[in-house]
């Protein structure tokens, strides 16, 4: 855990991210991934595999290069995501070539062969339960496109919360200030009366600080050594973070 410290005297909500730190596949997407490109003969050494993990949280947060991709595909999802398995191999390790011409059988494998379970990461309830008996109020906020509330309900958690927000709705995605500034808007309270707690140190604690907002990175395999925040491995640690 990193020696950073939250300030905590005046903190009485905290956001939630979903995908990732509240909910998990089972296996992971990276789990997934790291066992197909295996079977497609790439190498899966631990260097690489995590280079390609880190990819994908820089990648889906907003990047230069995701807004390059849907510029240029608009509404084709298929070269969208022939080109989004090539540039996941190019991470790997692959030669482009090599890249090219696996990505169309990575991407089939991403949506016939890739059916996980949904669940909740270890501890939640429990944690969440704890933090509103503390008086905390809590949300989740989420780069999803549509609203997750039924997704809540499902996994016995929607209760929880004072309220759900999905970037979707608001046309805003982390790490634009915007979507923090609309759930802050709605809790009625000021930047320094939250944290946020995300596991993608691209679009949750970046996104998070400019909009002056304290955050707690979950980060289990030290994906962000530059993470400038309280870094835990699972989110249960998140009590201890409060209790220093």
């Amino acid at each position: 855990m990193a020696a950073d410290l939250i300030q905590k005297s005046a903190i009485d909500s905290i956001f939630f991210d979903l995908d990732g730190t509240l909910r998990n596949n089972r296996p992971s997407f990276i789990e997934a991934l790291t066992g197909f490109t295996q079977e497609l003969g790439i190498p899966g050494e631990s260097d690489n595999n995590r280079q390609a993990h880190r990819w994908l949280h820089y990648y889906w947060a907003q990047s230069p290069e995701l807004i390059s991709d849907q510029e240029a595909f608009g509404n084709n999802d298929d070269l969208f995501w022939i080109n989004h398995s090539r540039l996941y191999l190019l991470a790997c390790g692959c030669q482009p070539n090599q890249a090219l011409q696996k990505a169309q059988s990575l991407t089939q494998f991403m949506r016939e062969g890739y059916n996980p379970e949904d669940t909740l990461a270890d501890g939640v309830p429990n944690l969440l339960e704890d933090l509103k008996t503390d008086g905390f109020k809590l949300a989740v906020v989420s780069n999803r496109r549509n609203s997750f509330d039924e997704q809540l309900e499902m996994l016995g958690i929607g209760s929880c919360f004072e309220f759900s927000l999905a970037a979707g709705e608001v046309n805003a995605w982390k790490p634009d200030p915007v979507i923090f500034q609309h759930a802050l808007t709605k809790m009625g309270i000021e930047p320094g009366q939250a944290l946020y707690v995300g596991d993608n140190y691209f679009a949750d604690v970046i996104g998070a600080q400019r909009s002056g907002i304290q955050a707690v990175l979950i980060d289990p395999e030290g994906l962000f050594p530059e993470a400038d925040c309280p870094v835990i491995q699972k989110i249960s640690e998140l009590k201890f973070v409060l209790d220093q």
